[in-house]
């Protein structure tokens, strides 16, 4: 179920429609589930592991295109990992998110990165690192800077969120949005060998063969 998002309107014609398929990984109980929740229907739940991957979709009418997001949250239980690659598949951004207040999520959220690498290229896929549940600030286990410095080190998008406050939730996917967006205006306006002007819509063309929790 799509819900559509009115950011603006464009007097010059037609926009651009891009379709993106961002996973969220990271450890279980990480507040992934409720991070798309929060996003997708701008409500929080505390909601039961999601078991193998849920799906969400969200699209978002900006001014210089029209996006789709298919939002695939991954289970975090370590018996599903043989198959997440599966979900990760042709994706064209990851979430890596790990809870403030547990380092040990942190740690596994460094693993996740290390599977990326084997998968994508440096330019293939935007990834973001995301500290979550800012709400528990009083049991925090890894500092901000932390999560600052590997994202730097990583080349990696960094924010801290809070799916229970809606503390910079939307913040985090706009600016998902807004690298996805760049790279595609960089690659329209490198010329092809034949002299040609390439646009890459990058359309995925995954939707089904999910799991819901």
């Amino acid at each position: 179920m799509a819900q559509t998002v009115t950011l603006g309107t464009s007097p010059e014609g037609p926009r651009p429609s891009y379709m993106y398929k961002v996973v969220l990984l990271g450890s279980m109980s990480v507040g992934k589930s409720s991070l798309a929740y929060r996003y997708v229907k701008s409500d929080f739940r505390e909601l039961l592991p999601t078991v193998g991957c849920s799906f969400f979709t969200q699209i978002l009418n900006l001014e210089e295109a029209t996006v789709k997001f298919e939002i695939w949250d991954t289970a975090g239980q370590e018996k599903y990992q043989s198959v997440c690659h599966l979900y990760y598949r042709d994706a064209h951004a990851a979430l890596l998110v790990y809870d403030i207040a547990n380092k040990q999520t942190f740690s596994r959220a460094k693993l996740w990165l290390e599977e990326l690498e084997k998968k994508f290229l440096p330019d293939e896929i935007v990834i973001a690192l995301v500290g979550n549940k800012t709400d528990l600030a009083a049991e925090r286990e890894v500092t901000t800077e932390e999560g600052e410095d590997f994202a730097r080190t990583k080349g990696l998008l960094f924010m801290e969120t809070s799916a229970k406050s809606n503390h910079q939730v939307n913040d985090l996917f706009m600016a998902i949005v807004q690298e996805l967006l760049r790279r595609e205006k960089e690659k329209a306006s490198k010329p092809s060998p034949h002299g040609k002007v390439t646009v890459d819509l990058r359309a995925s063309s995954t939707s089904t063969g999910c799991c819901r929790s």
